[in-house]
Order: C-alpha cells, then sequence, then structure tokens
C-alpha cells in the first residue's frame, strides 16, 4: 500500500533524509514519535501537501511523485481537524462528493452512511463552534472518510481529547477500519494508542522508521 523508500522531505528543523517506510495494505499501522520527530512531515509529504525531495513514494503500486493531492485517494485528518467553520457538519461531510460531483442522491446515501458510522445524525444542522472535541473529531474524520479513501492519514487525532473522550474514539477508530477496506496511517506520541489500535505499530528511531516490539 505505502512503499517510501529512501526518502528526503521537510525544511529546516524537521528535514528527515533517507527514510524508508513500508505498509501493507489493510493495516492500521500507527507510527510513534516525539514531538518534533518529523510525524506531520511525514503525513504532508505522503499526501501530497509537501514535496518529496529525494527517493520514491509508491502508493497501491502507483507512483506518486508527480501525483496531486486530490488524485492519491487519500482521506487526511490534520491534528485540529481543520473543519471549515462556517460550514454545517452536513456541508463538511459532503464537500468532497460536491467537489467532485457526485449526484445528489449519491451525496444523500453517503451522508446517511456516514452519520449512522459515526453518530452525526443529531448534529448535522450544527457548525463547529457548536460542537465538543469529541464531535468535532469525528466531523473531521467524517469528512475525510467521505469519498471514500484507500488510504486514511490521521495526525495526532486524540491528542486533544479528555480520557473518557479519547477511549470512545478509539473504539469509532477501530469501528471505521474494521468496517472499510481502508489503510490506517495513524501518528502519535501516546504508546496507549499505538495498542489500542496498532495491527502495525512503528517508531522513529534516530533518524529511521522501524518495527516496534510486540507488547508481552
Amino acid at each position: 500500500m505505502i512503499e517510501l523508500r529512501q526518502g528526503t522531505l521537510g525544511a529546516g528543523d524537521t528535514r528527515i533524509s533517507q527514510v524508508s517506510l513500508t505498509i501493507p495494505s489493510g493495516a492500521y499501522a500507527v507510527l510513534l514519535g516525539p514531538t518534533g520527530c518529523g510525524k506531520t512531515t511525514l503525513l504532508e509529504t505522503i499526501a501530497g501537501l509537501r514535496p518529496l525531495h529525494g527517493g520514491s513514494l509508491m502508493i497501491n503500486g502507483e507512483d506518486m511523485a508527480r501525483r496531486d493531492p486530490a488524485d492519491r485517494g487519500i482521506g487526511y485528518v490534520p491534528q485540529d481537524g481543520a473543519l471549515f467553520p462556517t460550514m454545517s457538519v452536513q456541508g463538511q461531510l459532503v464537500f468532497a462528493l460536491q467537489i467532485r460531483k457526485h449526484s445528489q442522491a449519491e451525496q444523500d446515501q453517503r451522508l446517511s452512511e456516514l452519520a449512522q458510522q459515526l453518530s452525526l445524525t443529531d448534529l448535522l444542522n450544527r457548525r463547529p463552534h457548536e460542537l465538543s472535541g469529541g464531535e468535532r473529531q469525528r466531523v473531521a474524520l467524517g469528512r475525510a472518510l467521505a469519498n471514500r479513501p484507500s488510504l486514511l492519514l490521521l495526525d495526532e487525532p486524540l491528542s486533544s481529547l479528555d480520557d473518557g473522550t479519547r477511549e470512545a474514539m478509539q473504539d469509532v477508530l477501530a469501528e471505521v477500519h474494521r468496517a472499510s477496506s481502508c489503510t490506517v496511517l495513524h501518528v502519535t506520541h501516546r504508546i496507549a494508542e499505538a495498542q489500542a489500535l496498532g495491527t502495525l505499530r512503528l517508531g522513529f528511531v534516530g533518524n529511521g522508521i522501524e518495527p516496534l516490539p510486540t507488547a508481552s
């Protein structure tokens, strides 16, 4: 699914050189690393929001070097969710479908599916400032899933949540993975998230990425 070979990415203090990463199709991969190690830079490069300065990046066997972000089949949830502040929950969830000119019937069907899956049915007319932290994260997740991506990138999706909400969102993420065929790359600094969610656990070791030992 993801094959990054000898990649050079980022700039300045977050520059990473000669890093390689392989994630098989269907995995829920969790990448652990401290703040500032380059986790977000890596996700943004895979998503096409930052250039790859060296090496190669293949997704589903296709070279992504010159592929636009919208053409990579990726859903991306940035750390802050980045919801559109004036748009309703319903608008957020169908946004990707509207810009790809899906029919109204397709939009309505997918909206119903996401609202039910993510427990958003009663929140569709609300705007971000009217939502709790957990609700905002569910909306951001739904927006990323709307176009049925083959790859889902999650940047510290639980970092701003309290303990109870974090555990509930872990359950949501696990269920989304079970119910879909997408591959997930979730970055975090929390070991508990990796243990709870990851079918593949990776860590930044020096300037490289290596599998983490399985917890006993």
